[in-house]
């Protein structure tokens, strides 16, 4: 297992946009932290991706049913007894074209748990400060974005009638990935490194520490393709996402001037000959 700890790839822009967004990821979801564990079911069903709803779009009667039941188990037999007896608690969805496309965007900003916000963020953090400085912000959230519609498009693919909310800015932020490791593969990246109870630091080139991040999340994919039990983690918005900067980005950095081309000479010219210490 790999733990990224930081890049040694110093960038000139300040990364506003990264920053804005790991504020409001943190923001959104210490709001539905405060809710039940019911009102975040609920809360997820109407602002999560749900795939089924594409269906919704060929057919306006359809309606999409999102299981809310909480996951907390009865403490007594008379309780147990009661929730056997009770309906399933559904959310029902109607056909709502513009309510399905805004879905699409707000899935990225909620997240399942701290933890699961935690490792998002951290990995946007590493990476994607570099990609902002590489396209400027206003590009860097066209490609953000592009790469997490694009994330959540695979996942409806590969799970199309499935009415499981999907949350997470997973997808957009493998996208980052993607388009670091094909516009800096060499960088040097600090890494833990755990080998079963043994774990040390290293640096390791990007291309290796995001391969071997892209080869994981794919073999999981292929045993979820394999039986579908194997739920709770969407592994194609990651590969779809990885996939969609790799392509996309070598476009979205084409007709944009690279800040970092001749940084080393600009940095020492503008410090009088001394560069300043990187980490």
């Amino acid at each position: 297992m790999l733990l990224p700890l930081f890049d040694n790839n110093p960038t000139r822009r300040w990364p506003v946009v990264t920053i804005l967004l790991i504020l409001i990821n943190a923001a959104i979801h210490f709001f539905v932290a405060q809710m039940s564990d019911q009102e975040v079911r609920t809360f997820y069903a109407h602002w999560g991706f749900v795939p089924q709803r594409i269906d919704q779009l060929s057919d306006p009667d359809l309606v999409v049913k999102v299981p809310v039941q909480s996951e907390e188990e009865p403490v007594d037999e008379e309780r147990a007894e009661e929730a056997e007896n009770q309906p399933e608690q559904v959310v029902e969805l109607k056909a709502d074209s513009a309510a399905i496309i805004a879905t699409l965007f707000t899935t990225m900003f909620l997240h399942g748990s701290w933890l699961h916000l935690l490792a998002n963020m951290w990995m946007l953090w590493i990476f994607g400060n570099n990609i902002e400085d590489r396209l400027g912000h206003l590009i860097y959230i066209l490609f953000y974005a592009l790469c997490g519609l694009l994330a959540t498009a695979c996942h409806g693919f590969v799970d199309a009638h499935s009415p499981v909310p999907v949350v997470g800015a997973s997808g957009a932020i493998a996208g980052i990935l993607g388009g670091y490791a094909i516009t800096y593969p060499t960088a040097r990246v600090k890494t833990i490194v755990f080998l079963g109870f043994i774990f040390f630091l290293a640096d390791i080139p990007a291309m290796i520490v995001l391969g071997l991040w892209f080869v994981m999340e794919f073999v999981q994919l292929h045993a979820q393709l394999l039986d579908p039990q194997v739920g709770g983690i969407a592994f194609a918005a990651h590969v779809g996402g990885f996939v969609a900067g790799l392509l996309l980005m070598p476009l979205f950095a084409m007709g944009t001037p690279d800040p970092g081309a001749h940084w080393e000479d600009e940095i020492e010219e503008a410090f009088g000959g001394s560069r300043p210490i990187t980490r």
